[in-house]
């Protein structure tokens, strides 16, 4: 008789700590990520091959970071970034 009771005071604990798992994902916040401007460097002279060098023209040009990417056609062309 005694373990029967166990269960049933047991019942309403778990429950509990279930609900409060759940209403604890529930309430969890999103952060959202920054948008990444994106402006060709106007500066920048021929095909990008080194990162530093597009960065360093990029910074020169008030954009905190640049990358080499590949923009329509064989070579790949110095892109200053920022957020916005």
């Amino acid at each position: 008789m005694a373990s029967m009771t166990t269960r049933r005071a047991a019942a309403p604990v778990l429950f509990f700590f279930l609900l409060l798992l759940v209403a604890s994902e529930m309430g969890t916040t999103r952060v959202a990520e920054a948008r990444h401007c994106v402006s060709q460097s106007h500066k920048f002279v021929g095909a990008c091959m080194r990162k530093s060098n597009c960065q360093h023209v990029c910074q020169t040009e008030g954009f905190p970071s640049g990358e080499c990417r590949h923009h329509g056609g064989i070579l790949r062309k110095c892109f200053c970034t920022k957020s916005c």
